[in-house]
């Protein structure tokens, strides 16, 4: 316990004892001094003998009380305290009534009290104060209420005297209280000083014991945190000479411990730049404590990237450089696994501009290839013309779709399916144009749930590797198509990759036993027009459209080759729990009309184009290439225009804000986009009745503007 505590419970103590002192003798005292009642007032000496031996017997028994209370606290300790001022008190009070009233000379007997009462009891100040005002209140009230004061100088004089003595017992009390209290603390020094001593006096006996026992664990402890640290720690001297590895250390490099200690750091350096090694050596031996990364050989001849944090220690005067080493070959491949996404992403977007725009471009070709066809009076070798621009036109429009493949900009159309057959189908077709040295293994898992997806990109995917792998088997080998179930938890199974989040995945896996792709190559094969096959030979854009399918269904793809040994790629789909739906489109019997549109696309080619085909089926047009041009055309016109028909990437203002103003106006009005990605805003919010993608033939424009306008309703956003 502190001082404070200490005192308080002392002053308790000693009150208590006090008080067990002060009823029996007070008692005593009491009836000891009915001898002066018998010589002042022996007519009042029988009422008087009657008050004190009440007053006695009260105090015995307060005793007796006190001697058998077991929880000596506060409460009951002031009690007993209030029980000693106002038993005597009072008893003193009832003679003075007795015997004179404000001229009795019992009033002394009040000075009694309270020389008797507070100078025997070690009370605190404030209880002090409180009893003298008590005692006073006892002896002034009653003369007051009770007695008719005829001689004031002895009631003057004897209130002085009471007062005298109260401000004078008040100030022992203080004083003494004061004594008690620094007695007690400087008893609590000395006892504190002695329980110090005493166990310095213990400590200086155990020390030399505890010393020795202190060195051998200290050995061990530094020990056992040498060997067992979750860095490897190298310990060489300040030419590089080990001296010392951990556990950890030997496993990183695989060897075995006395086989590092002695060696050179620098044989383990894969990268070997000796000017560098010196120079951070150096560096260190200079006090510099520095983090660099570096490579290091195992025993197997692999490699491993490690972040080493290394600076100078001294022990017995000789300089040596302690380094801690730690692995982060894993860190380094996520890093690069990141980047690697990110530069997808950046990638992606930029194919996604070029080819929405090449889409516009695409769109005006076929569609004049088209009306050229269908409304000029041509010879058979300028039909045939017009033909095969129209077959290069539609064959840039299939590398257009690889690349808004690639960016996830594509259409497509998400439904439960099981993976099985469209395994199975893929092989099917794949089967007719395979070489015979080469054969296809298929190791389908047992009752897999469904995963989304679109079916025929799915089929696109799974053609494209197989592809690849056919072509990195000229000699022949073997195709193998397993499917299985895993699921991915926070703490990955061994082999899976690290960035895949973690639920539950259908797994695709197409490998071969080709010539493999060099780890080098490995970061590019995903980029788009990047190929390693001859000049004429590929595009590059298979292993793109690959990555961005997967994807656009929220998988994940990985790939782990060796030169010589074969390539494998694994991909990872969500699975799902839901059925499989076919929804099945209407069908359109008449592509003419008479309607008022508002056409708006910021491509006059695209716009006239457009135009044409409509006007030619008997639809009124009004062709407006600025988005703002077209919501005053739609003011002015809005009761008689049935229908609208835009782009989205428009300058001023894209087609989903134009919708928004348009629907402002005229709330039913039915709108139809025309893009060259389906993912803008406009579709993607639902904004329009109809989505027609980029580049388009000129009757599924034409029926779906029928659908549209004859059923009212909206059209799948495909």
């Amino acid at each position: 316990m502190d001082k404070k505590e200490y005192i308080y419970k002392e002053l308790s103590r000693l009150t208590w004892s006090s008080l067990l002192v002060f009823f029996p003798y007070g008692s005593f005292f009491i009836l000891l001094l009915s001898a002066l009642d018998y010589f002042v007032t022996p007519e009042n000496f029988l009422k008087f003998f009657f008050y004190r031996l009440a007053a006695a017997s009260i105090g015995v028994a307060a005793y007796f009380i006190l001697k058998k209370v077991k929880e000596k606290n506060r409460t009951v300790q002031l009690i007993a305290i209030a029980t000693a001022i106002l038993i005597p008190s009072i008893m003193v009070e009832s003679m003075i009534v007795s015997f004179g009233g404000h001229s009795s000379p019992y009033y002394a007997g009040m000075i009694v009290v309270i020389i008797f009462v507070l100078g025997f009891l070690p009370i605190s100040v404030k209880v002090t104060a409180a009893s003298l005002g008590l005692i006073y209140g006892i002896y002034l009230f009653p003369i007051l209420l009770l007695d008719s004061i005829s001689n004031v100088k002895v009631f003057i004089n004897n209130n002085m005297f009471l007062m005298a003595s109260a401000l004078g017992t008040f100030g022992w009390r203080y004083f003494y209280q004061r004594l008690i209290v620094r007695n007690l603390s400087l008893e609590y020094d000395l006892s504190q000083e002695k329980e110090r001593l005493k166990v310095y006096s213990t400590q200086l006996e155990d020390l030399v014991q505890e010393r020795t026992k202190e060195l051998a664990i200290s050995e061990k402890w530094h020990k056992s945190i040498f060997d067992n640290a979750t860095d490897g720690v190298i310990v060489q001297d300040k030419n590089g000479f080990i001296m010392n590895v951990n556990k950890k250390a030997c496993e990183i490099h695989g060897f075995e411990r006395d086989a590092l200690i002695g060696i050179n750091v620098e044989l383990l350096e894969a990268r070997g730049d000796k000017k560098q090694i010196d120079e951070r050596r150096d560096q260190i031996l200079n006090g510099a404590s520095i983090i660099y990364e570096t490579e290091h050989y195992k025993r197997d001849g692999e490699r491993v990237v490690l972040e080493v944090s290394s600076k100078a220690i001294e022990i017995g005067g000789e300089l040596y450089i302690q380094s801690f080493y730690r692995d982060i070959t894993e860190k380094k491949r996520i890093q690069e696994q990141l980047m690697h996404s990110q530069k997808m992403e950046s990638v992606g977007a930029l194919a996604g501009g070029i080819a929405h725009n090449f889409n516009n471009i695409l769109t005006t070709i076929l569609g004049y290839s088209e009306l050229l066809l269908e409304f000029s009076e041509m010879d058979e070798t300028s039909k045939l013309r017009v033909r095969n621009i129209e077959s290069a036109a539609r064959k840039a429009g299939v590398m257009v779709s690889k690349l808004l493949s690639f960016a996830r900009r594509d259409t497509h159309d998400i439904v439960p399916l099981n993976l099985h057959d469209v395994v199975n189908d893929s092989i099917r077709l794949f089967e007719g144009v395979l070489d015979k040295r080469i054969g296809i293994k298929l190791e389908l898992g047992s009752a897999l749930h469904n995963v989304e997806g679109d079916p025929n990109q799915i089929e696109q995917v799974i053609m494209n590797l197989m592809v690849n792998a056919r072509d990195a088997m000229p000699d022949g080998g073997l195709i193998t198509v397993r499917t299985s179930s895993t699921e991915v938890g926070k703490e990955q199974r061994y082999g899976t990759p690290s960035f895949i989040m973690p639920g539950k995945y259908i797994v695709l896996t197409i490998s071969d036993t080709g010539c493999g792709i060099p780890k080098e190559v490995i970061p590019r094969i995903f980029d788009p027009f990047f190929t390693t096959k001859e000049k004429g030979k590929g595009t590059g854009l298979g292993l793109a459209t690959v990555y961005g399918i997967v994807k656009d269904h929220k998988g994940y793809i990985s790939v782990d080759s060796e030169v010589g040994k074969g390539t494998t790629f694994s991909i990872y789909f969500p699975l799902s729990e839901r059925m499989t739906l076919m929804v099945g489109k209407p069908q359109v019997v008449s592509t003419r009309g008479y309607e008022n549109i508002l056409l708006v696309d910021d491509d006059v080619d695209v716009l006239n184009f457009i135009k044409e085909i409509l006007e030619s089926q008997g639809y009124q047009v009004m062709p407006v290439s600025n988005s703002l041009n077209a919501i005053d055309m739609f003011k002015a016109n809005y009761d008689t225009i049935q229908l609208v028909i835009t782009d989205v990437m428009m300058p001023l203002m894209e087609g989903g804000e134009l919708i928004k103003n348009l629907k402002q106006i005229k709330p039913n009005v039915r709108i139809v986009v025309v893009s060259g990605y389906s993912d803008s805003s406009a579709s993607r919010d639902k904004l329009a009745d109809a989505f027609i993608k980029k580049p388009f033939e000129s009757a599924e424009l034409l029926s779906t503007v029928r659908r549209l306008l004859d059923t009212g309703r909206k059209l799948p956003l495909y």
